[in-house]
């Protein structure tokens, strides 16, 4: 065999390699941010224009009412008490904006553990996984979802969602290590899956 030939199959190997190891890792630092994190889930009950507008509404006051109970809260466990201590409260939140817009149906708001596709909120990008969540399912909860993460709080700071103020980077850089937290860069990751294409692509047509 050519000594080209075998400098591209060992370089190859190695490539693909270095992609399995990257992905088991990353798969492994998704569990562990999964695990210091708590996200929020409000589950529509239709794909209708008026169901979907009505979940916006619903988010907006479940925000509303849980962000002066969470504010200042630096540790997931606290975190957890206050929003199962709260289900009742943001229920009955949840079902006053419900009536108020003419609607009948039931809302129910559980800490649940639910999976979550890949979700990017401002420069952070939350693989797709099992996260713990307070979850907010209106009616036939049916419709499409919204998601944002509550603790460390990345949906509620100026009220304004999906946008991350340098007050929830701090926060999340103390909940995460050094490395989950760059981890969480998107363009990072994107770098990284591409240049492994890239090198994976030129050593096979090298070959």
């Amino acid at each position: 065999m050519k000594e080209w030939i075998k400098k591209g199959i060992v370089l190859a190997i190695a490539a693909l390699l270095l992609g399995g190891a990257w992905q088991y890792r990353q798969q492994c630092m998704t569990e562990e941010i999964a695990g210091k994190v708590i996200r929020f889930h409000v589950r529509a009950n239709s794909d209708t224009r008026a169901d979907q507008d009505l979940k916006l509404k619903v988010r907006d006051a479940v925000g509303a009412y849980m962000q002066p109970r969470l504010a200042g809260i630096t540790d997931i466990t606290e975190s957890r008490r206050i929003v199962k201590d709260s289900l009742s409260g943001i229920e009955s939140t949840a079902s006053d904006v419900i009536a108020q817009e003419g609607y009948t149906y039931e809302v129910a708001a559980s800490l649940a553990v639910t999976d979550f596709p890949e979700k990017t909120y401002g420069d952070y990008t939350f693989r797709a996984g099992t996260y713990e969540a307070l979850e907010v399912v209106i009616g036939e909860g049916r419709g499409h979802n919204w998601w944002c993460v509550m603790y460390p709080n990345l949906c509620f700071f100026n009220s304004v969602y999906q946008v991350v103020d340098e007050e929830a980077e701090e926060s999340l850089k103390k909940t995460l290590t050094q490395e989950e937290y760059k981890s969480l860069m998107e363009e990072k990751n994107y770098k990284v899956r591409f240049a492994l294409a890239e090198r994976i692509q030129e050593i096979f047509e090298n070959l």
